[in-house]
């Protein structure tokens, strides 16, 4: 794989991780928001919560894997 193929690479996954990031903060602000108005159960919004640390868990995850990717690139 060549270098600016995985330049191409490390910036693709930092805008998925970016949107992914975003997106699950507003997603998750809605869905709060939005319980609190319809009166929701605590159960059923913390299932809203699970989701959000799921998908911040898999940026962080591509997160490490860029910062991989730049060492080994660095060498």
């Amino acid at each position: 794989m060549g270098e600016r193929e995985k330049d191409q690479q490390m910036a693709r996954k930092g805008r998925t991780a970016g949107v992914v990031i975003a997106a699950t903060m507003l997603i998750w602000l809605a869905a709060q928001w939005l319980g609190g108005q319809m009166g929701w159960p605590v159960r059923f919004v913390f299932l809203f919560d699970l989701a959000a640390i799921a998908a911040l868990i898999w940026a962080l995850v591509v997160t490490y894997q860029i910062w991989r990717l730049r060492q080994d690139n660095q060498r």
